[in-house]
């Protein structure tokens, strides 16, 4: 194949070509509020083309003149000409984000680090437990199962908030708890007048009977006292520590491993996460401020 033909096929492709750490212009399609903290980005690429990622994997967005961020992807990964990222505006950058229009350019890298392993729990049961803006890198897996539904047992999603008022993509969530091919179950921490679900934390809606831990791969994302917690409940109910993921992302900050931010233990969370199964870090996390 000729230099030519293989720059052709990058290009249809949408790769990352040339030096990961050169940003790619992307155009802002729209920037839609999510919650009172937390928007939604649409891009596309400026040179046109297809952007291709696995569920779970994440991007550098640079902001011109103002600096980057890493933000997981949350959209559907089976639609390549459009990037979406769901992230709240918490600091410089992503609040220079969140202020951008339809029209504007930002810089995309990557997509970096590990992907959530649904395609390999083919046949098995999904247990998706998200808490607080953690359904957004979970949201391409739950796009993924949906999209092949035929190929996994029973898929569960469960997601927990502070108050009703803070649970993310609730019109999406409505949907799915439509669908007769999936179940979802909703907590807050603070229940208002208007809630008529369960209250509690996340982990409470794990119990005994609630999941057949010798047919599930859970996938687990959130806080980390959330997802600690989860974890001990799935495992206290026999899920085994292989058959658990969590994304571990944590101060990255440059996506290839260069700056040390994301130094953990002796990995670095932006190339070897930020999906980890539990048996591959149980160590790590019983260590406080790791």
């Amino acid at each position: 194949m000729t230099n030519t033909a293989v720059k052709t096929k990058e290009k249809a492709k949408g790769t990352q070509k040339g030096d990961p750490m050169l940003p790619r212009p992307f155009r802002v399609m729209g920037v839609r509020k999510e919650l009172a903290d937390t928007f939604t980005m649409e891009l596309k690429p400026e040179n046109g083309g297809a952007f291709f990622f696995k569920p779970g994997q994440f991007n550098m967005l640079y902001v011109f003149g103002v600096g980057e961020i890493p933000i997981s992807i949350s959209g559907d990964a089976s639609k390549t000409s459009v990037l979406v990222h769901t992230t709240r505006s918490v600091g410089k950058v992503s609040s220079a984000i969140n202020a951008l229009k339809a029209g504007d350019t930002v810089g995309v890298r990557g997509p970096f680090g590990t992907d959530w392993p649904v395609a390999k729990e083919e046949g098995m049961d999904l247990l998706f437990v998200a808490g607080g803006v953690g359904l957004a890198p979970l949201r391409p897996a739950i796009y993924h199962a949906m999209n092949n539904r035929k190929k996994y047992g029973v898929v569960t999603v469960l997601c927990g908030a502070r108050t009703p008022e803070d649970m993310l993509f609730m019109n999406e969530v409505k949907g799915w708890r439509a669908r007769l091919d999936m179940e979802v179950r909703l907590t807050v921490d603070r229940a208002t007048d208007c809630w008529k679900g369960c209250t509690g934390v996340v982990p409470k809606l794990i119990t005994k009977g609630s999941f057949d831990p010798a047919k599930t791969a859970a996938f687990v994302c959130g806080p980390e006292i959330m997802m600690h917690f989860t974890a001990k409940a799935l495992l206290e109910n026999g899920l085994p520590p292989e058959k658990l993921y969590l994304s571990m992302e944590r101060n990255m900050k440059c996506g290839v491993g260069l700056c040390g931010h994301c130094q953990w233990g002796a990995d670095f969370v932006c190339k070897d996460g930020p999906v980890y199964s539990y048996d591959k870090i149980a160590s790590a996390l019983s260590i406080k401020e790791l």
